[in-house]
């Protein structure tokens, strides 16, 4: 099952020109355990996904509201020449495929 399957709400924006957020929300209490305490979810494996250091990526767990923040550094900055999605609307559909 993808990431996708469970979450009824995936989608990225940026956090500033060089971070994007991707926000995951559920609507059970169910299907946010799914995602937190799947091995596929994790740093390491996030940054597989998005080409970057685990180090530098977050996975913010905010379980009362059932909702996971996950944050990334952009590869180029937005509006640099090279970007290619200035608002980071774009970035969640790699981690939305991820197998859960």
């Amino acid at each position: 099952m993808k990431l996708y399957d469970e979450a009824f709400v995936c989608r990225s924006k940026n956090a500033g020109p060089f971070q994007v957020t991707i926000d995951l929300m559920f609507s059970t209490p169910e299907s946010y355990r799914k995602v937190m305490t799947s091995p596929n979810f994790t740093v390491e494996k996030i940054g597989e996904l998005y080409r970057t250091d685990p180090k530098r990526i977050s996975i913010k767990p905010f379980e009362r509201i059932l909702t996971i923040k996950v944050v990334l550094p952009r590869l180029q900055g937005s509006g640099s020449r090279l970007d290619t999605d200035v608002y980071g609307s774009q970035q969640h559909f790699p981690l939305g495929n991820l197998e859960i």
